[in-house]
């Protein structure tokens, strides 16, 4: 059985037992997560297309840790120009690991 689910603006394809990075969330370590916009579930009875979302179909998921990704460097560069910018960036994430889906 497995789901897709929306949040943070990106849509996750997550399965009973999976561990998955998404956008930061405000919750803490060991706090439980529902997600309510279940876009898509495939399971024993069949597949289920919502329309945006599939009702009554929910997901739990635990926080596992709250981190931050590898560090990205952004180079601007204009040739002939004597200009160079150079900009790091570190996206903050939230781990979860996927407990339940109800449909």
């Amino acid at each position: 059985m497995y789901a897709v689910i929306e949040t943070g603006g990106k849509q996750y394809r997550v399965s009973e037992g999976d561990a998955i990075n998404v956008e930061k969330l405000p919750y803490e370590v060991g706090d439980k997560v529902e997600f309510e916009r279940v876009l898509f579930i495939s399971g024993k009875k069949g597949a289920t297309v919502g329309q945006p979302v599939v009702e009554g179909a929910k997901v739990v998921a635990r926080v596992e840790a709250v981190g931050r990704a590898p560090k990205i460097e952004v180079w601007k560069y204009r040739p002939k120009q004597r200009y160079r910018r150079r900009q790091g960036h570190r996206q903050t994430y939230t781990r979860l690991r996927i407990e339940e889906i109800t449909q």
